[in-house]
C-alpha cells in the first residue's frame, strides 16, 4: 500500500521506515494535511490509497471531499484523539479511520506529572539560578503533594495511569468523568464526584479527556471562578479544552497559582517547528509567557521512545487490519453506527 505521510518529522522517518520497509510505501511530507495540500498525495506522480496524520492535520469535510477524489481510502491517525478528523464525512465518503487509541498512556501521564512537579518546585527557576552560580531560594518555595487533593479529568487510560502516579505521592484523589472506571477505584480509592466538587475541592487539576463539543473549553470563566484560590492547572491533553483568555484572566487575580500545559489552543500556528528567529503573532500566547507560574511544552508529552514504537507498531497492525478487511480499532467500529 501507498501511504503519504503527512506532517513528517525526524522521528516519524525513523521509526516508519524502519517498521514499513518492505512492506509498504512510504511518501513523507513535511507539509500539514489541509484542504490546499492534499493535491500532495499525488506528489511525483504517485497514486496513494492512505493517508498517515498528526494531530494539528485538518481533515475535516473539506479536506476528506478532496482525498475521496484523490482516491484516498483510508486514513490512519498517528495519535490517539480524533477531533482533527469529521468522521461522518470520512464515513459517508467510504474513507476508513483508525487511530491509535493505547500507544502509551504512560508517556502523557508521566509528563503531565513532571509539569505537576516543576510548576511545584520551581526546578527549571532553580536550574537557572545555579547555572548562574546564584544558589538563593527565595521565590522557590514549594508544598508536599502528599495530602493534597488531585483531581483528574477524564479516567480513561491516560488518566488512570495519572491517578495510579498521585497515588504514589499519597494524595487524596477525585475523579470527573461521564464513565465510571471501577477498576480504577478499586486500584488507587478514587472518588468520583461532581464536576462542582471537583473544581472547588482539588488543589491540582490534571486534564486528560477528549476533545468534543461538550468538553471543548471546560476550563472556563466560570469553572476557574469555582476553583480554590491559588489551584494547579495541568494540560496534556486537547488545547481547546482550555479557554486560554479565561486561564489568563485567573493567572491575573492569582486565582490559577499554577498553569501546565503541553497543549495550546491555537498550536497548529506554532508548535512542532523551530521559531526562535521569528516575532510571535500570537498576542494570547505572548502573553501567557509572561507569566513566571506557568510552564509550557511544545506538545511532547508523547514523544518517548516506547511511545513510538507502539504508535508505528499499531499503525502497521491498522493496516493490516484494513486490508484484511478487519474491524479490530475502537474507530473503526465507531464508524459502523
Amino acid at each position: 500500500m501507498r501511504i503519504a505521510v503527512f506532517s513528517s518529522k525526524p522521528w516519524d522517518k525513523e521509526f516508519l521506515g524502519k517498521k514499513f520497509e518492505n512492506k509498504h510505501e512510504l511518501t513523507f511530507i513535511s507539509q500539514r494535511l489541509e484542504p490546499e495540500s492534499v493535491d500532495l498525495v499525488k506528489i511525483g506522480g504517485k497514486e496513494h490509497e492512505a493517508v498517515c496524520i498528526f494531530v494539528n492535520d485538518d481533515c475535516q469535510k473539506e479536506t476528506v471531499e478532496k482525498l475521496k477524489s484523490s482516491g484516498i481510502k483510508l486514513i490512519l491517525l498517528r495519535c490517539a484523539g480524533t477531533d482533527n478528523v469529521d468522521l461522518e464525512a470520512a464515513k459517508s465518503a467510504g474513507i476508513r479511520v483508525y487511530s491509535v487509541p493505547g500507544y502509551s498512556p504512560n508517556a502523557v501521564a508521566e509528563h503531565a506529572v513532571a509539569l505537576v512537579l516543576s510548576l511545584n518546585r520551581k526546578t527549571h527557576k532553580s536550574y537557572n539560578r545555579v547555572r548562574e552560580a546564584n544558589f538563593n531560594l527565595d521565590g522557590l518555595l514549594g508544598f508536599d503533594i502528599k495530602g493534597k487533593t488531585v483531581g483528574v479529568f477524564g479516567t480513561g487510560r491516560i488518566g488512570a495511569v495519572f491517578a495510579n502516579i498521585m497515588k504514589g505521592f499519597g494524595a487524596k484523589l477525585l475523579a470527573y468523568d461521564v464513565y465510571k472506571n471501577e477498576n480504577l477505584v478499586k486500584e488507587t480509592g478514587i472518588s468520583y464526584v461532581s464536576l462542582d466538587e471537583m473544581l472547588s475541592q482539588s488543589d491540582i487539576i490534571s486534564i486528560h479527556m477528549p476533545l468534543t463539543k461538550e468538553t471543548t473549553h471546560i476550563i472556563n470563566d466560570e469553572n476557574i471562578e469555582k476553583m480554590k484560590k491559588g489551584v494547579m492547572i495541568v494540560n496534556t491533553s486537547r488545547g481547546p479544552l482550555v479557554d486560554t483568555k479565561a486561564v489568563i484572566r485567573g493567572l491575573k487575580t492569582g486565582k490559577i497559582g499554577y498553569l501546565g500545559l503541553d497543549v495550546y489552543e491555537e498550536e497548529k500556528k506554532l508548535f512542532y517547528e523551530d521559531r526562535s528567529g521569528d516575532i510571535l503573532g500570537d498576542d494570547v500566547f505572548a502573553r501567557l509567557l509572561t507569566f513566571p507560574n506557568v510552564i509550557i511544552t511544545g506538545h511532547q508529552a508523547f514523544f518517548t521512545k516506547e511511545a513510538q514504537e507502539n504508535i508505528v507498531s499499531s499503525t502497521l497492525e491498522n493496516v493490516s487490519n484494513f486490508l484484511e478487511g478487519k474491524d479490530t480499532n475502537e474507530q473503526t467500529k465507531e464508524q459502523k453506527k
